[in-house]
């Protein structure tokens, strides 16, 4: 099962459509995860052409993405592996331990909010965060992610966008 994971779209102000290298990777797509920070639901309505979207509210997201089926966070299995997302995971220090004792459960976390891709196990979770596909901010490029489940088993690889 192949899952793209973005975040951090800030539409209209930084989204302007689907980039092309997301629109490939969105071809075969069975799932769309969106972290947060949407902003207009136009995005989402966008992303749902490719695949199904499942989406969580970030702080600057309104009742609009709420109404679209926003929820803030959001609990998963596919294929045997259980994921949790949320937009804020807090500070770098002691993230992983949160996140453990927020989802004890998850094999994967993903979250959004600091525009800043990361996709590594800290104690005993593979975090994930996609970074940001429209506005990268600290970051040199836009990024997304892909997660690919099979059977119990994930990978995960960070896409960086080319300079528009």
């Amino acid at each position: 099962m192949k899952v793209i994971v973005v975040a951090d779209s800030h539409a209209p102000r930084r989204w302007k459509g689907i980039p092309h290298v997301l629109a490939l990777e969105l071809q075969d797509a069975d799932l769309i995860l969106h972290a947060g920070d949407v902003c207009t639901p136009d995005v989402l309505d966008g992303l749902a052409t490719h695949a199904p979207v499942k989406v969580v509210l970030g702080n600057n997201d309104g009742t609009d993405i709420r109404a679209w089926g926003a929820t803030d966070d959001l609990e998963l299995e596919l294929e045997g592996v259980r994921i949790a997302m949320l937009h804020i995971a807090g500070p770098k220090d002691g993230r992983g331990r949160r996140m453990r004792r927020r989802f004890p459960d998850a094999d994967v976390v993903i979250f959004g909010h600091s525009h800043m891709p990361l996709d590594e196990v800290q104690d005993g979770v593979h975090l994930l965060n996609p970074g940001s596909v429209a506005d990268p901010r600290r970051e040199p490029l836009p990024s997304f992610a892909v997660l690919t489940v099979d059977a119990g088993q994930w990978d995960t690889c960070i896409v960086w966008l080319p300079h528009r």
